[in-house]
C-alpha cells in the first residue's frame, strides 16, 4: 500500500526535506514532500550543510525546494508529520474543520530513542546528529505502515 506522507519543520531546509529524503530513499514506493511552518525559505534548496551531511549518507536532497505548510495540505496527505511541538501547534492550527488528517511527531517512530523532537541543526549545528534521529525515526515509521 502507497502513502502520501509530508514532513514539516520550520524553515523546511534542514529536517524536513532531510526527513522526505531518507525516506523516499528507503520506501521510494510512498508518495512524499516537505514543507514549513514559515516562509522564510519559500524556492530555497535545503540547507548546504545539510545537503553535504545528506550526501555522505548516500541520501540527495538538493533537488527539493523550500515550501510553506498550507490547510490544504491536510487533503492531500495521509500523514503530516511534525519535527517539534511547535510544528504540530502550527500545523494544527491550520486544520480544517471536520479534518482528520493524522499529525505525529517524527520522534514518535524513534522507538529505539526517548528524543521528543528532532533538534533543529540550522542552530545547533550537528546535522549528523540530527540525521541519526531522523533515520531512526524513518525505520521506526516504515515499520508503522507495514502494520
Amino acid at each position: 500500500m502507497s502513502h502520501r506522507i509530508l514532513f514539516v519543520c520550520l524553515g523546511n531546509i534542514c529536517r524536513s526535506p532531510a526527513a522526505e529524503g531518507v525516506f523516499r530513499a528507503r520506501t521510494p514506493q510512498h508518495t512524499t514532500d516537505s514543507a514549513g511552518t514559515s516562509g522564510w525559505h519559500i524556492g530555497d534548496p535545503p540547507y548546504g550543510p545539510m545537503q553535504n551531511a545528506a550526501r555522505a549518507r548516500g541520501i540527495v536532497i538538493g533537488d527539493l525546494q523550500a515550501r510553506q505548510f498550507v490547510a490544504d495540505d491536510f487533503d492531500r496527505f495521509d500523514l503530516i508529520i511534525g519535527m517539534d511541538a511547535n510544528n504540530i501547534a502550527d500545523i494544527e492550527s491550520m486544520r480544517p474543520a471536520g479534518n482528520d488528517t493524522p499529525v505525529r511527531l517524527l520522534t514518535d517512530f524513534a522507538f529505539s530513542s526517548d528524543a521528543d523532537h528532532v533538534p533543529d541543526p540550522y542552530y545547533s549545528r550537528d546535522f549528523d546528529g540530527a540525521l541519526d534521529l531522523i533515520e531512526a525515526a524513518v525505520e521506526g515509521l516504515d515499520a508503522h505502515l507495514r502494520t
